[in-house]
């Protein structure tokens, strides 16, 4: 398309052209992810009009609301930096054994010490439920909540959550939530945490994938359903996918105390909206990192799995041979992991426009 058919003064202009729209294509392609960061924050809610929430205001958590749990002093003596808290379900028992076989299983990073705890509810079988005690006396790594592990009670499971890290974590700087089919990458979080600003200067920190403008679901028939009696707004205010996000600890006792004061509805809106309302009443903004996902829909990458801080909807047996083949192998370079990030983003963007994957 290129070749020069317009006489010599068209040939001339195509001659600069033509390398110049090449130029921008590959520009492009390699920094995809800065695009989309720029653009998903230029879309954003910026109106912080949150209640002024004091912290020493926010209720204490007593040991009993919680069935299951390690050593209240668990936390007193890891010490950790990062505390990423693991939602599953009962029954996931080989999701969360291969979260401990790979990236659960650091005890530190950069230097840093982090902690990987997972959260559950009360399962309908009992066999299942003595399996879970069974878990927690032998891992010591399993925190139960008393309410029914449903999906529509995956709020009650996020807010039982904030309520444990509030209560005996004050230790850790940021909480990282985390669904069991993730593969999460500390490492890259951390280094994503120290390059963008002071690492001890985060302030109300709420980051992670940021869905924008995303309306009610009014289906009746939906599992999602949510109707306007419940919720009136057309729209949710802005809020982090429930796959992975990370919070300050300031931002996690705001949205915590936030999701106090806030009357539960029946039926709960989706755990993550709900996240992001409370963090809006708390007057806390998300911040949207492009090396979230909130699904991933392309094959593995090794070059882009290792760019990549969360990959979601990742299977037991897959996360173990890719976290090995990411640690086994050496780094990728600068240019190989851009170029494998930018096919990662335009293959995601590809399964979006067929309506195959809700995106990368």
């Amino acid at each position: 398309m290129c070749k020069p058919r317009l006489g010599k003064r068209g040939g001339r202009i195509l001659h600069y052209v033509c390398p110049a729209i090449a130029t921008t294509a590959v520009f492009a392609f390699l920094f995809l992810d800065r695009i989309e960061s720029w653009v998903t924050s230029a879309g954003m809610n910026t109106d912080a009009r949150g209640a002024a929430i004091p912290l020493q205001s926010v209720p204490p958590t007593r040991p009993e609301e919680f069935l299951l749990m390690p050593s209240p002093l668990v936390c007193q003596r890891a010490k950790p930096h990062i505390i990423t808290m693991v939602t599953s379900a009962p029954a996931n028992q080989r999701a969360r054994q291969t979260i401990r076989d790979t990236w659960g299983g650091e005890v530190e990073v950069r230097g840093l010490r982090v902690m990987t705890l997972f959260v559950v509810g009360v399962p309908s079988d009992p066999s299942l439920g003595k399996l879970l005690v069974v878990e927690a006396r032998e891992r010591g790594d399993l925190i139960q909540g008393r309410f029914l592990d449903t999906y529509s009670n995956l709020t009650l499971k996020t807010l039982s959550t904030l309520a444990w890290v509030r209560r005996f974590c004050p230790q850790a700087h940021f909480m990282a939530k985390v669904d069991d089919d993730v593969l999460f990458n500390l490492s890259n979080l951390l280094h994503f945490l120290n390059k963008s600003r002071n690492p001890y200067e985060h302030g109300d920190l709420y980051l992670g994938r940021v869905h924008i403008r995303v309306a009610p679901n009014r289906d009746p028939v939906s599992k999602h359903y949510l109707s306007a009696g419940v919720y009136s707004p057309a729209v949710f205010p802005d809020y982090c996918s429930g796959t992975a996000y990370v919070l300050s600890r300031s931002a996690l006792l705001k949205i915590s105390l936030a999701a106090t004061a806030s009357p539960l509805s029946a039926p709960l809106p989706p755990e993550d909206a709900f996240v992001g309302m409370c963090a809006r009443a708390a007057g806390v903004l998300p911040s949207h990192c492009p090396l979230f996902s909130g699904g991933p829909g392309v094959p593995y990458g090794r070059c882009c799995y290792q760019a990549m801080v969360s990959v979601h909807r990742v299977d037991p047996r897959d996360m173990l041979r890719y976290w090995a083949d990411m640690r086994e192998s050496p780094p990728c370079s600068w240019i190989s992991e851009r170029a494998s990030l930018g096919l990662c983003k335009v293959r995601a963007m590809l399964g979006i426009a067929l309506g195959l994957e809700q995106g990368l």
